[in-house]
């Protein structure tokens, strides 16, 4: 989404970002103000006093009916979300994101709407604006709504609400981003009237969040076998994960000097670092297993991390609609990759050709173990033309090249070929430094 707006911005438009108050970010899944750094100082962002309530932890601001009835609560609060949008808990923000867009519509008039998912309740902001002013729009899907990236197949029917409300955003949209050709292909199978509107912009990586050289390992030592990301996946995948770790150890002694590393956000809300997951790494630990936790990773620190470690752990859920942001930094680094995935996974996709990567074995504890002797072998064997292919291999899927050919391409759509006076037929850019609006008092 960064990315999205600097490319739009070095294409001379003027960009006005809307999301939630930072707070709101913080009780959900936290900030990486890193990350906000480096958004270009012409977008200007707004920030709307919107909150999940069901993420309250202090109990003095909780209802008397939450307090006594708690799950009754929940359950009432999640239909309560749907009433306006068929997206429980965000569902209720559709009015006040409508009412958002309309304002800053008449203060800038807008040229064109992209709403990024999830919530998916953004689209309908789109909506309002092309339904009241006729201001074109596209969406970034990523994921897709439809479509179960996880277990596969049909998120919801066609005639459902969400079936309903899916169909009118795209029936008027631009554009339709995707991030793989598996879910790409569903929408184009699902609504083929509509197929040449979809389009597959993949997440990429940023240059520099990869090292510009990886360090020599240190066999006698032993390696750092290196896990960075969102740790979302059921807890058996990382029962497995550790498992296969554990019997690597037993059985390789290059692996027995080795250490595993996981850096990242490991549950959200108040469940974070809270939870079977952790309970899971804990048991590794009392075991000496050679198991750490890091906690999260500033996106300013990941060129370090990378250039600390030897080997790098790719541990994802889902199936061949899944890609994992991570994949594409993984790719970059130089570095060995071992899967921990479906065989039939995205990831395969992007990682099918790299020198330096194990393969995919799924999660059965005895493959994933040889997983590990074998990128530990790759690791001390590869050579400095292995891991320059390596890096040539993910180059295609740097950030910059992913979207900016996206965003020219919308661009073309929505604005009208310049005129035969010369004028250049885009949104001129507003100079200056960020410009935040923080609606949240």
């Amino acid at each position: 989404m960064r990315e999205t707006a600097n490319q739009f911005v070095s294409q001379g438009w003027d960009v006005t970002v809307v999301t939630i108050a930072d707070e709101s970010w913080e009780r959900d899944f936290g900030l990486d103000h890193t990350l906000s750094e480096r958004v270009d100082p012409r977008v200007r962002i707004v920030k709307l006093p919107l909150v999940r309530e069901d993420l309250e932890t202090d109990i003095r601001k909780f209802s008397e009916d939450r307090a006594l009835r708690p799950t009754q609560w929940a359950a009432a609060y999640r239909k309560k979300g749907m009433k306006e949008f068929p997206e429980p808990i965000y569902g209720g923000w559709k009015a006040d994101l409508e009412q958002a867009v309309e304002r800053i519509h008449r203060e800038r008039p807008a040229d064109l709407v992209v709403a990024t998912c999830v919530p998916y309740v953004n689209m309908a902001a789109a909506v309002h604006l092309w339904e009241t002013h006729k201001v074109p729009y596209a969406i970034d899907f990523r994921d897709g709504w439809s479509v179960d990236v996880i277990d596969g197949g049909e998120a919801f029917a066609a005639d459902s609400p969400s079936g309903v409300w899916e169909r009118k955003v795209l029936s008027q949209a631009l554009s339709l981003w995707l991030v793989n050709d598996p879910i790409a292909e569903w929408y184009r199978e699902r609504h083929p009237d509509l197929a040449d509107r979809v389009h597959v912009v993949r997440n990429g990586y940023d240059e520099d969040s990869v090292p510009a050289r990886t360090r020599v390992p240190d066999a006698d030592a032993g390696l750092t076998f290196g896990h960075l990301g969102v740790v979302t996946s059921p807890p058996r995948i990382l029962k497995a994960v550790l498992d296969g770790w554990r019997i690597a150890r037993e059985r390789d002694p290059l692996v027995a000097r080795s250490r595993l590393e996981i850096r990242g956000q490991i549950g959200s809300g108040a469940t974070r670092e809270a939870n079977a997951h952790m309970e899971l790494i804990r048991q590794a630990q009392a075991r000496g297993e050679a198991v750490s936790f890091g906690g999260p990773a500033p996106k300013a620190e990941l060129a370090d991390i990378f250039a600390s470690w030897d080997v790098l752990l790719l541990m994802i859920m889902g199936g061949k609609y899944m890609t994992s942001g991570k994949v594409y930094e993984y790719a970059a680094t130089g570095l060995p990759v071992m899967s921990a995935h479906a065989v039939e996974h995205d990831a395969t996709t992007v990682m099918t050709g790299h020198p330096l990567w194990t393969g995919a074995f799924g999660f059965d504890e005895e493959a994933l173990a040889a997983a590990y002797s074998g990128a530990a072998k790759l690791a001390v064997e590869a050579s400095d033309e292995d891991r320059a292919a390596a890096r040539a291999h993910a180059a295609q899927y740097a950030r910059a090249a992913q979207l900016g050919p996206a965003v020219r391409r919308l661009i073309r759509q929505a604005v009208p070929a310049p005129e035969a006076d010369g004028s250049s037929g885009t949104p001129s850019a507003a100079p200056g430094t960020h410009e935040v609006e923080d609606l949240s008092v």
